[in-house]
């Protein structure tokens, strides 16, 4: 393992006033977005809404990496040009989803364990002469009466080690991503101490599995209430138990944390990156940023519904929100 190289390419991920764009979602997530914009699931509609994203005139301002799916790793744009290339042009490094999925967690009903481990050492290598040279693991962990259970907890936290020492020893930067939902009707109590639980454990495993942590991305979500939650919490309150989670389970040897957005309005995401920051001016030992998907992609989606002609209109809402969640990962709206 190369510690400088994985070092500078985090640096680079983590650099200021960018995030990450997650634009990872698999062939059937991808359909439901475009099937909201009635736009049918085809490859080269797939193909042309995220050639839309990449080819964004200056989104190399406020975006340091993007996250693809396999099949986008392999794409071309219209001239030709490989998508990973596109994306150097714009000073834009490439990473790709290696895990299968979250699948049900047997014996235990209703719980999730993200798949994907088998021949991850080769696909990787794959990757990496394929131009990736960060990769990401979602792990989902959800809330309700009885969950989540320790060993649904251990497990993905396991799994995660396991894929970013495997990440490591082929020098690519693993994005680690213990992912606490939004759905349900739990309070913000309950989210805060589901992400507590999750985040130590992690770091445990991380540990075991000799993981270097200078040399990946945490991907947490925000400590939040649930989505049906009669009783929502304040922003102040979403960042305050946020940095306090983090506080008590990241060790300072991260060097960047990257949250999701998870389901948050466009606006949500923004602001609570935004005071948080803010907050962290005080004092926090990580570089706090964004690695977002629907958060970046929302509006842009609704407006290209396919037309070419709404190219430009699309990409300029990609370029708003990277830029407005740019200002937000260092405080300054």
């Amino acid at each position: 393992m190369n510690g400088e190289k994985l070092k500078e390419i985090v640096q680079k991920l983590g650099a200021r006033a960018k995030g990450i764009l997650a634009m990872d979602e698999s062939t059937g997530t991808i359909g439901k977005r475009l099937q909201e914009v009635h736009v049918e699931n085809t490859e080269e509609n797939r193909r042309a809404y995220r050639e839309i994203l990449i080819t964004a005139p200056g989104l190399g301002k406020h975006i340091s990496g993007a996250i693809l799916y396999d099949e986008t790793l392999r794409q071309k744009a219209l001239d030709g040009t490989p998508f990973p290339m596109v994306l150097e042009r714009q000073g834009i490094l490439s990473g790709i989803k290696v895990d299968k999925g979250a699948m049900d967690l047997a014996g235990f009903p209703n719980e999730k364990i993200t798949e994907g481990l088998d021949g991850l050492r080769e696909k990787l290598k794959e990757y990496a002469a394929l131009g990736a040279q960060f990769a990401k693991w979602r792990a989902v962990i959800g809330i309700s009466e009885g969950m989540p259970t320790q060993h649904c907890i251990d497990a993905n936290a396991h799994a995660l080690a396991r894929y970013a020492a495997l990440c490591q020893e082929q020098h690519i930067v693993p994005i680690v991503e213990p992912e606490v939902l939004m759905d349900g009707k739990h309070s913000i109590d309950r989210s805060y101490d589901a992400t507590d639980r999750m985040l130590h454990a992690l770091f445990v495993e991380l540990k075991k599995h000799h993981v270097f942590l200078g040399g990946l991305i945490l991907k947490p979500n925000m400590v939040i209430s649930g989505l049906e939650s009669e009783h929502k919490a304040d922003r102040a309150t979403v960042v305050r138990m946020t940095l306090d989670c983090l506080r008590a389970n990241v060790p300072s040897a991260v060097p960047v944390v990257a949250f999701l957005s998870g389901g948050q309005s466009d606006e949500d995401a923004t602001m609570h990156l935004n005071e948080m920051n803010k907050f962290a001016n005080a004092g926090v030992p990580w570089r706090l940023t964004f690695s977002y998907g629907r958060g970046m992609q929302r509006e842009a989606l609704k407006v290209w519904a396919g037309k070419i002609a709404n190219k430009e209109i699309a990409q300029q809402l990609v370029l708003k929100r990277a830029e407005e969640n740019g200002k937000a990962s260092e405080g300054r709206i």
